[in-house]
């Protein structure tokens, strides 16, 4: 019987890839929490399997060649399972350079991006409206590349993929992000069909074991994540 992949986890956008991704795969886990906004991430243990610190990373006691192995980065964990079972990713080498261009966008444009956005928009002491406007257009121009790929194909590389898996937490929160889907009738559609998955809405719901605090006021958990230097 396989043994269960730690999840270092906190119920953010990239946190909620992995947990979707084990839940469609029927992969035993456990849960790690990495309370973010009080530090958790930079505690040695955490920093010695994820030294970017932050968060999604796993250890899976059956790694490579049966050794344990520590990976971070939400997208090479998707990359790492979708390859230790064979599910998700395919064999094709035309299709899977597709998973990967949509993949490495996500985890390079869509989140960033839309990240960028909630920060200037929500939680700057100082709202910038330059930041703002420029983040703002950013990520309604992002839901219009998903939109015009998703104009012509049920998902982003034809067959649902960690592609999907990727994007899919990102454009969840579309309501607080200033967008109306409406617009965004593609994005919509593929939106719809992956909320309706028996593993999505298992590894969506997937919550904090305590109340998150309110990062607008909380300064002590502001200075924590986005105060940061070198250390």
């Amino acid at each position: 019987m396989a043994q269960p992949i730690t999840i270092h986890f906190w119920p953010t956008p990239n946190g909620h890839k992995i947990t979707i991704m084990l839940e469609e795969l029927g992969a035993p886990y456990e849960l790690a929490f990495v309370d973010i906004a009080h530090g958790d991430q930079f505690k040695p243990a955490f920093l010695a399997i994820s030294p970017n610190n932050k968060m999604p990373a796993i250890t899976d006691p059956d790694g490579p060649g049966g050794a344990p192995i520590s990976i971070f980065e939400s997208g090479a964990i998707l990359l790492y399972l979708a390859a230790k079972h064979d599910r998700f990713y395919p064999r094709d080498e035309r299709s899977r350079i597709q998973v990967q261009e949509w993949l490495f966008w996500q985890v390079g444009s869509f989140g960033p991006m839309l990240g960028q956005r909630g920060h200037f928009a929500v939680y700057a002491k100082e709202k910038i409206p330059y930041a703002i406007e420029r983040y703002q257009n950013e990520t309604h121009r992002l839901y219009g590349v998903l939109n015009t790929r998703l104009a012509d194909r049920e998902y982003l590389a034809g067959e649902y993929s960690i592609a999907d898996i990727a994007t899919y937490p990102w454009s969840a929160g579309w309501y607080s992000q200033g967008i109306d889907t409406t617009e965004f009738p593609h994005v919509q559609r593929w939106q719809d069909a992956i909320a309706a998955r028996p593993a999505v809405q298992k590894g969506m719901a997937i919550k904090a074991p305590t109340t998150p605090v309110d990062l607008t006021k909380d300064e002590n958990a502001r200075k924590i994540l986005f105060g940061q230097r070198a250390r």
